[in-house]
C-alpha cells in the first residue's frame, strides 16, 4: 500500500470526538454512561431558524453561493458582531464559512509559510486544533501557559518572551475552552501593550462564546486602540444559537477577508446555502430562545460548580463564560491512588459511568498547575445532578 505524508500520520484530532466514540460504543454495549465530554448545546435550534431553512429549499435555495458567503448573511453578521464589539465593521470583512474551525486553518496557513520556521503562540490549555493546524500548516508552535491563580489567562511577561522574530500569530480564545475562564478588559490592555511593540504579529481572536458571558463583560481585543487591523475576529452560530451541525462561522478582517475567500473556493467552494439562511434568521430574528439558553446555562453553571466543590478532592472555580467546568482534581488523583488526571477520567468512566475529560487532551500539562478535568455543562440538570452524584459516590468509595 502506497505511504501517507508525514503530514498525515502526524495530524491531530479533537479529543472530545475520540472520548465520545468510546462513550457511545460503551453505550451500544449496554453500559449506563452520564456524557459531560462534547461541547454542544442540548436545546434545538430555534424552530423560526428551522422555519427559515425549511424556506430556503422550498424556495429554491440550495445551490452554490458565493465563495465568502450570502450577502444579507455578511451583512447582518457584521452589524452583529460590531455591536457586540463596539466597532463598525463593513460587511465586505466579512467571511462566511463551514463553521468556525476551518479559519483557524486558513489563518495559519495565510499568516505562515511551510517549513520557514514561522512560529505560532497559542494558548495551553486550549482547543486541540489550535496546535494539530499549526503544525499540519509547517508552522512552530509555541504555548503560552494559562494559570488558574490568574482566573485561567496568562501573564503578559510570559507573552512577551515567547515573541521573537519568527513570531507570526498570537491566538487569544475568550470565553476560553476548556477552562472557560474569561479575560478581562485588564488583561487585554496588558496583552495590547505588549503586541504594540511587535506590529508585525497578527492576532486570531476565538470570540465563538462571545454571547455567552455570564460574569462581567465580553470585551474583544479588536476594540482596543491600535489592534483592529491586525486582529482576526472569528464568531459563529454554533454556541449561541445550538447550530453546531448546521456549520456556520463568520471572520472579520479587512486585508485577509479576500484571502479567506480564495482558501474557501479552494475546499469546500462555499457554506451551505441553507445553513446561511437559517443563520440570517438567528442573527436577524427574535433573539428570545438565545436568551433562555444562555440563562439556562448560566443556572446549570452554578449548579455544577456548587456541586462539584462538594466532591472530596475537587476544587472548582466559577468560570465566567462558555459552557465548560475545569476543576482541579489534584487531590482527588492522590485520594485514590491515581497518578495523574487521565487516570481518574478512565476510572470515572468505566467505574463510575461518567464522561469527561483529562487536561492532557487540551495540550501538554502546565508544571505546577496540578491536575485537572473538563466538563461540558451543555446538559440537562438532571444530567448534572446524577452525574456528580455518581462522581461523589465513587471517590467516597475508592479513597484510600
Amino acid at each position: 500500500m502506497p505511504k501517507l505524508s508525514r503530514r498525515a500520520e502526524a495530524l491531530g484530532t479533537e479529543n472530545a470526538f475520540v472520548v465520545l466514540a468510546e462513550v457511545n460504543r460503551l453505550i451500544r454495549e449496554g453500559a449506563d454512561i452520564v456524557s459531560f465530554c462534547i461541547g454542544q448545546p442540548d436545546f434545538p435550534t430555534p424552530v423560526h431558524v428551522q422555519d427559515a431553512a425549511v424556506e430556503a429549499v422550498r424556495s429554491g435555495r440550495h445551490g452554490y453561493t458565493p465563495s465568502a458567503g450570502i450577502d444579507e448573511l455578511r451583512a447582518a453578521a457584521a452589524e452583529s458582531m460590531g455591536k457586540l464589539r463596539g466597532l463598525a465593521i463593513e460587511p465586505d470583512e466579512v467571511v462566511v464559512g463551514a463553521g468556525a474551525k476551518p479559519f483557524i486553518g486558513y489563518t495559519i496557513a495565510s499568516v505562515t509559510d511551510y517549513g520557514a520556521g514561522d512560529e505560532v503562540i497559542y494558548p495551553v490549555p486550549g482547543f486541540p486544533i489550535y496546535e494539530s493546524q499549526i503544525v499540519a500548516n509547517g508552522a512552530v508552535p509555541v504555548a503560552l501557559p494559562l494559570a488558574e491563580a490568574r482566573g485561567f489567562a496568562f501573564d503578559p511577561a510570559a507573552l512577551e518572551a515567547r515573541i521573537g522574530p519568527k513570531t507570526r500569530l498570537l491566538i487569544l480564545n475568550t470565553p476560553h475552552n476548556p477552562t472557560g475562564g474569561l479575560l478581562t478588559r485588564a488583561d487585554l490592555e496588558a496583552i495590547a501593550a505588549v503586541l504594540r511593540r511587535h506590529p508585525d504579529v497578527w492576532v486570531y481572536a476565538d470570540e465563538i462564546y462571545s454571547k455567552l458571558v455570564y460574569d462581567g463583560e465580553f470585551v474583544s481585543i479588536a476594540a482596543l486602540p491600535g489592534m483592529r487591523e491586525r486582529t482576526i475576529i472569528s464568531d459563529g452560530a454554533s454556541k449561541t444559537y445550538a447550530m453546531t451541525g448546521w456549520r456556520i462561522g463568520f471572520t472579520a478582517n479587512k486585508a485577509l477577508a479576500p484571502v479567506f475567500t480564495r482558501w474557501i473556493t479552494n475546499t469546500e467552494s462555499c457554506a451551505s446555502q441553507i445553513s446561511q439562511w437559517a443563520a440570517l434568521q438567528a442573527l436577524t430574528g427574535p433573539q428570545g430562545d438565545a436568551e433562555v439558553m444562555k440563562e439556562r446555562f448560566h443556572a446549570r453553571r452554578d449548579l455544577i460548580v456548587r456541586l462539584l466543590n462538594a466532591v472530596p478532592g475537587f476544587r472548582c472555580a466559577t468560570p465566567g463564560g462558555a459552557f465548560y467546568a475545569w476543576p482541579n482534581v489534584t487531590q482527588a488523583c492522590a485520594l485514590i491512588g491515581a497518578r495523574d488526571s487521565e487516570e481518574l477520567r478512565r476510572r470515572l468512566l468505566l467505574e463510575a459511568g461518567v464522561a469527561v475529560l483529562a487536561d492532557v487532551h487540551f495540550g501538554p500539562r502546565i508544571e505546577g498547575e496540578g491536575q485537572h478535568i473538563r466538563f461540558s455543562y451543555a446538559t440537562s440538570e438532571s444530567a448534572i445532578e446524577q452525574g456528580v452524584a455518581r462522581i461523589d459516590a465513587f471517590m467516597r468509595k475508592a479513597t484510600r
